[in-house]
Parts: C-alpha cells; structure tokens; sequence
C-alpha cells in the first residue's frame, strides 16, 4: 500500500530542513521516499513555490503531472474557482475516488499558508513512522492518505492519461 503523507510546517523554510533530514536516511535505506514534492510559501507572497523532488535516491515513482495538477487543485482552485474547468474537476473526482478527499484538501489548505511549507510525500506504508522519527524534534504536523494497490494503479492511470493529453494539445 502507498500512503501520500503532507508534513507541514509553520515556516517558510521547514520542509526543506525536514528534506534534508530524509535524504542521508533515504542514501542509507532508513526511510522509503518514492516521490516527493516541497511547497514553501514566504510570508507576504501571494501563492506558495513548489518544487518537485524525486524519490531522494533516484527517479521518482510518479511523474511531474502528478505534483503540478495535485498541488493546483490544492492551492490555485480556491483562487481560480470554477473557473478553473471541467478538467480540474474530472481529476479531483479521480483523486476522491483514491482516498485524496475533500477534507484532506480541507487540512492541507489549512496549514499551509503564507509563512509555512509542506512536505509531500508518496511512500510505503511501512516507511510512514521512520519518516516520522526522522522529522523528531521538528515543529511538524501530519496530513495522511493510504493508497490501495488499486487505488494507487488508478491515480497513475488519471496523471498518465494527462500528461498524454497535454502531449497532444
């Protein structure tokens, strides 16, 4: 089972710090990143930067679609509303039906905010708590949503198509 983890912080700077906690844990096969994304958000920015980052030892898992249309729906769609498309809506409809609901959005929009960052994280289930104590000590709070084997086979299915009809336009 795959688990989409969002660790927020209530700095700008915090989930780079955490990232670089994970990444000498990750080279020596403490803790399982598959892929992975940042979002920080200075204070006094109107939207937050996001910056893709990989599994930590290699290729991600995933594919870039898949951070830039999760991470708009998130931040952009209350800002652009429905006039974002129907396409928004099609994807957040497949994101529901994989365990990436409303009231985790909810949470994740919560937390980060100007001033903060978040840590996005897609791992095994089992490598959750060795994140975990990774980011020990660190001011961090903990957005999770486990992902079934099929569930994770239908959110790769929903980016893939994307990115291939983003391809063709």
């Amino acid at each position: 089972m795959d688990t989409l983890t969002v660790w927020t912080f209530p700095t700008a700077a915090g989930a780079d710090m955490a990232l670089e906690r994970l990444k000498p844990l990750a080279r020596q096969h403490v803790v399982a990143v598959d892929d992975a994304a940042v979002i920080s958000w200075p204070a006094g920015r109107q939207k937050p930067r996001m910056r893709e980052v990989g599994s930590l030892v290699g290729p991600g898992a995933l594919w870039g679609g898949f951070w830039g249309l999760m991470l708009g729906l998130i931040f952009l769609v209350p800002a652009a509303g429905l006039a974002f498309g129907a396409a928004a809506g099609a994807v957040a409809g497949s994101l529901v039906d994989v365990g990436i609901d409303d009231a985790f959005i909810k949470r994740v929009r919560a937390d980060v905010r100007p001033g903060t960052s978040a840590l996005f994280v897609v791992s095994g289930a089992a490598s959750v708590e060795p994140v975990a104590g990774a980011l020990s000590g660190l001011d961090v709070r903990l957005v999770r949503s486990n992902l079934g084997e099929e569930e994770a086979a239908r959110l790769r299915a929903v980016f893939t198509e994307e990115e291939a009809q983003a391809g063709r336009a």
